[in-house]
């Protein structure tokens, strides 16, 4: 059986067929336009070149998506992509393919990806990490994502920075409206951010990371605190849910040795004795969203 997922993202849109064992028979990617009416239609005709490759049609579609719908009006909100706000997203796919259609937050997809036949098969509960120009996550147990009673799970970017020093008090200002959330302190802008306010030189993530692997002092201890503070975050996420597996994902992820060294630190924050989460980088890279988009319809 085949299976079409699309991953509706802020620059990119892609489309991929996937087979009943995961293997992918097509996929295309194609900028992202900005107005609203035109993402529909891009979707719409990404899926028709899909469907023509397999000489298909009618097949079962998944969507991930940034932001999430709200339970009680059926709208898009906490987009990023600004024109899905306030949008019936799922019903107006659905009027434009002419099928019903499965949407869920992106990084409730890339955790779904990597639990199914990723970084975390065959665990029973994953965490999946996005790290990047946001910080998102979700979470897939028994191979079901927990969007939870407000389809609010897994968003732990917008909970404060736990243990937090003199220092990192109050925090930066997060796009939330709050201060101190985890996505103002690591996410990609925010690492740069940590960065210049402690040197006064701007420079962006990539760069740091290239510096601190050559030795320089400074790069060195914006990762160091870029690090004990990713440490620190999840902690608050084992503490409550004790994933058996955090996959962490996005463009932060290919930081070297970051899952080693994440997994080195939590020891001393999480309120337990023994450490038994593992905590992995993914498997399918930028591919697993629309792969998990995909398994938004399950094999059986």
């Amino acid at each position: 059986m085949f299976r079409i997922g699309v991953d509706l993202g802020g620059t990119k849109t892609e489309v991929a067929i996937i087979d009943s064992v995961g293997h992918t028979r097509y996929s295309r990617r194609e900028a992202t336009p900005e107005h609203y009416e035109s993402k529909i239609r891009l979707i719409t005709h990404l899926v028709g070149l899909a469907e023509k490759s397999v000489e298909s049609d009618s097949l079962p579609v998944g969507v991930g998506h940034p932001g999430s719908l709200n339970p009680v009006s059926g709208l898009m909100r906490n987009s990023n992509s600004a024109a899905l706000n306030g949008r019936a997203l799922d019903k107006d796919l659905e009027a434009a393919l002419g099928r019903p259609v499965r949407c869920a937050n992106d990084a409730n997809c890339f955790a779904l990806s990597e639990s199914v036949d990723g970084a975390g098969k065959s665990a029973k509960s994953v965490f999946g990490v996005i790290l990047g120009t946001g910080v998102g996550g979700g979470l897939v147990v028994d191979s079901r994502i927990h969007e939870g009673h407000g389809l609010l799970g897994g968003e732990w970017g917008h909970t404060s920075l736990p243990w937090p020093s003199i220092g990192e008090v109050p925090g930066p200002d997060c796009k939330c409206g709050l201060s101190g959330c985890v996505e103002s302190w690591i996410s990609g802008p925010a690492f740069a951010a940590d960065h210049t306010r402690e040197t006064g030189r701007t420079l962006t993530a990539d760069q740091i990371v290239t510096n601190a692997e050559a030795g320089e002092a400074d790069a060195k201890a914006a990762l160091d605190r870029f690090q004990d503070r990713l440490a620190r975050g999840l902690a608050t996420v084992i503490n409550i849910v004790d994933p058996e597996v955090i996959v962490l994902g996005g463009g932060l992820s290919n930081i070297p040795l970051l899952a080693e060294e994440t997994a080195r630190r939590l020891p001393g924050y999480v309120f337990s004795d023994r450490m038994t989460t593992r905590i992995v980088r993914n498997l399918h890279g930028d591919s697993s969203g629309v792969r998990g988009a995909a398994w938004l319809w399950p094999l059986s």
